[in-house]
């Protein structure tokens, strides 16, 4: 049987509780909120906090909602609740898509958006999707809020720009009229991690390309994306020729493992057909194709 190490137990009772909780126990204190990552780390020892602070009834976190022109998603959204919402639907087909391939239902009725961000895996779905949406990080300590950019959040595997006595408390996505998006993933079986994974938007003015966003993940992409390849589809009439040149060369500029899920050649070759089916779905969304 696998058992964590000891550690001391805290439940906050709100966001201002929470980081008190961080200053007072140090560097050596961990957040836990759905726990499906956390606590099998603690159990095969790969991490030993010295106190777990559970967070879950932060409710004030617990939130997706319109705020001038961006949409606003609490860092203690569950999964669930992004899968199901209709604000975001409206708006992206990206998170319903990406969520329904996240896990099982029991882990996203547990599991939180800020969770997820945090815990940095390199195969992890929303971190995708957020880097092709461009959005932004709240992140938050006793004396002031920052925000980061969700490219520039990760700055390693299971490593963010949180630092000691911060938490995530949001995440922005701007709103995008004329845009249509998508989420495509490839796994060994269902609730699996990606063998690959790419999400797209794409925003037009006419048949104009305005704006795009692509993101990868599970393939070794700088920042979960691709810029080369958006700034090949970006001021394009987004043809077929075009969205194809861009998708090969997100499979030629990841960066992707051998392992047991394929050998690296496969995965380049899997990132530009899914980049490619992302991207065309999307084009054909933003022109009112919501199929």
């Amino acid at each position: 049987m696998q058992v964590p190490a000891v550690f001391d137990y805290e439940r906050a009772s709100t966001v201002e509780d929470a980081l008190a909780l961080l200053v007072r126990h140090g560097p050596e204190a961990r957040l836990i909120a759905g726990g499906h990552s956390l606590l099998p780390m603690m159990k095969l020892r790969l991490a030993r906090p010295d106190v777990v602070i559970d967070i879950n009834e932060l409710k004030e976190l617990d939130y997706i909602r319109v705020e001038g022109d961006e949409l606003a998603i609490g860092a203690m959204t569950r999964h669930a609740t992004v899968l199901e919402s209709p604000l975001l639907a409206q708006h992206y087909h990206i998170f319903a898509e990406a969520e329904r391939v996240i896990a099982d239902p029991l882990v996203r009725n547990r599991g939180t958006v800020g969770g997820s961000l945090c815990q940095a895996d390199p195969s992890e779905d929303l971190s995708a999707v957020f880097a092709a949406l461009r959005g932004r990080v709240m992140i938050r300590s006793a004396t002031q809020t920052r925000t980061v950019d969700a490219r520039g959040f990760h700055v390693g595997p299971y490593q963010t720009e949180v630092r000691d006595a911060e938490i995530l408390t949001e995440v922005r996505v701007p709103l995008r009229p004329g845009s249509g998006s998508c989420y495509q993933k490839v796994e060994r079986r269902a609730g699996d991690w990606s063998i690959a994974a790419a999400g797209a938007f794409v925003q037009l003015e006419g048949d104009l390309v305005v704006d795009v966003g692509i993101g990868i993940t599970a393939v070794g992409a700088e920042q979960f994306t691709c810029s080369e390849a958006e700034e090949i589809l970006r001021g394009s009439d987004g043809s077929e020729s075009v969205v194809e040149t861009a998708a090969r060369r997100c499979g030629e500029l990841c960066n992707p493992s051998a392992d047991q899920r394929g050998p690296v050649d496969y995965k380049r070759h899997l990132v530009a057909v899914l980049v490619g089916r992302a991207l065309t779905k999307s084009i054909a969304r933003a022109k009112g194709d919501m199929s």
